[in-house]
């Protein structure tokens, strides 16, 4: 089925396609969520000289180029700009070798995702987006680069958009560095030059700087304007609760769990464990009835609130994508493995249990217990039928502290809809509100919370909020 989002004044209309959903037997969806369409913006570096064209397709590259050219790229490999990007720098390596070897054709995309980022035989780029988002976070990368730490080298390195052919350019002397000279005219009018490109340089940075916060600031006023004229009928609790998901510059990212599986349904399918299954073929495109009952509550949440989200499963996110997004993980860190790597929760946190009856199954540890509170929150034991699970949903900052994580996951899928659910009904959500004392004019903090959940005929019923912990001021 295809839905059609509002269209956006700035972003443009987007486009998500959700494939068709298999429900197994043992309660796992198969499905995928792609954003096929959207506006992206292009750091574009502007010169004031024509550059001479020296690609690799049009001469076949001298020796003395190549021996340049690779200089240049292992100069970009250990720039600043790309570092700590493993991923991106071994795009640029991969790219580089083609370029050389292959001079005049591109990479097909099946060949960079299973060369490059390890992906199987069985690729789609229809249902992966992956090659595509990191050549596009590469090509900003090398705008940034040329645009600050690289502004006077000579060789520039070129991505162009709609292919995936790295082409090399040789900058004229006296475009952009300064070469110098013997002449006596030459070496008086080197020392204005560099005061003047560093004086044009600041300009540029400086004006960057502050379109940059104009920007974001005019982007969070039109949204709160926005939400205040067009979301007046939705409850006041909503706005208050997801207020720090609804004016930032991007719409947030929901990130929901898919653990790598080995197997298949038909012949029976069970987690991936790495001492046992090192050669087996992961199938990392399943998730929980849950999660994807979870999806549906919160996109619901944020179309009455005039926002649209990005959906993304966890095994294609990626830290760099946490580092400037407000993030909803949906699942706990033992399927959604990115958030063992971000700010996590501290007062309930989710262990698996290795032993005895329970072995398999995740528990909340309750690691600093209140009076009248147990040390551990178990659901039902695995060999009976569900009928109670603990979950927690847990505000937290991010990698960056402008932005925001909010984490809901339960012991079980089950548990984890009522998370969700828990944050998208109006009468839990202003207990939550009540029990954290913010009013309907204050700010949300970061916090932790346990909920107890009823389930009935593989349900969620009811939900009880048992525990609670506020981050101190």
């Amino acid at each position: 089925m295809r839905k059609h989002f509002p269209v956006h004044p700035k972003l443009g209309r987007r486009t998500i396609v959700m494939a068709p959903i298999s429900f197994l037997s043992n309660g796992i969806v198969s499905w995928g969520l792609i954003r096929l369409r959207g506006i992206s913006r292009r750091v574009s570096m502007m010169c004031s000289v024509v550059t001479t064209s020296v690609t690799m397709a049009g001469q076949g590259g001298r020796v003395g180029d190549k021996a340049q050219y690779r200089g240049q790229i292992e100069k970009l490999l250990g720039s600043h700009a790309l570092h700590g990007s493993e991923s991106l720098c071994k795009l640029l390596r991969y790219l580089a070798d083609h370029a050389w070897d292959h001079p005049g054709t591109s990479p097909k995309e099946y060949q960079i995702a299973t060369e490059v980022f390890g992906r199987q035989s069985n690729f789609d780029p229809h249902l992966d987006s992956t090659v595509r988002v990191q050549a596009g976070r590469l090509r900003g990368k090398l705008a940034e680069y040329y645009a600050t730490e690289g502004a006077e080298d000579a060789i520039l390195v070129d991505f162009p958009r709609g292919t995936y052919a790295l082409a090399f350019h040789e900058r004229p002397a006296g475009a952009g560095r300064n070469h110098g000279g013997t002449a006596h005219g030459s070496t008086e009018g080197a020392q204005p030059r560099k005061w003047l490109t560093a004086v044009i340089l600041f300009c540029v940075a400086l004006s960057a700087v502050v379109a940059v916060a104009t920007d974001r600031f005019l982007n969070r006023r039109t949204a709160e304007a926005r939400l205040t004229s067009d979301t007046s009928n939705v409850p006041v609790a909503f706005h208050v609760f997801w207020r720090g998901f609804l004016t930032g510059p991007q719409e947030p990212w929901v990130i929901f769990s898919n653990a790598a599986f080995v197997g298949r349904p038909y012949v029976g399918m069970r987690y991936y464990n790495r001492s046992k299954d090192s050669g087996a073929v992961i199938l990392d495109h399943y998730t929980g009835v849950g999660e994807v009952l979870a999806v549906h509550a919160l996109d619901n949440v944020f179309q009455k609130l005039r926002q649209q989200i990005r959906v993304k499963r966890g095994s294609l996110f990626s830290l760099d994508d946490a580092k400037n997004n407000d993030l909803i993980f949906i699942g706990s860190p033992s399927e959604n493995l990115t958030l063992l790597e971000l700010p996590n929760t501290q007062q309930f946190v989710f262990k698996q249990i290795i032993s005895g009856p329970r072995m398999g199954t995740m528990e909340i540890i309750n690691s600093h217990p209140e009076s009248g509170e147990p040390k551990e929150f178990f659901p039902t034991l695995p060999d009976q039928t569900l009928a109670e699970d603990y979950s927690i949903i847990a505000l937290k900052r991010g990698l960056n502290p402008a932005h925001s994580v909010l984490i809901l996951a339960g012991a079980t899928t089950i548990g984890t809809q009522a998370a969700v659910e828990y944050v998208c009904q109006q009468d839990s959500l202003e207990q939550l509100l009540l029990r954290l004392s913010v009013s309907n004019s204050g700010e949300l903090k970061p916090f932790e919370a346990v909920i107890r959940v009823k389930v009935a005929r593989g349900v969620p019923v009811g939900s009880e909020l048992v525990a609670l912990r506020k981050e101190p001021s």
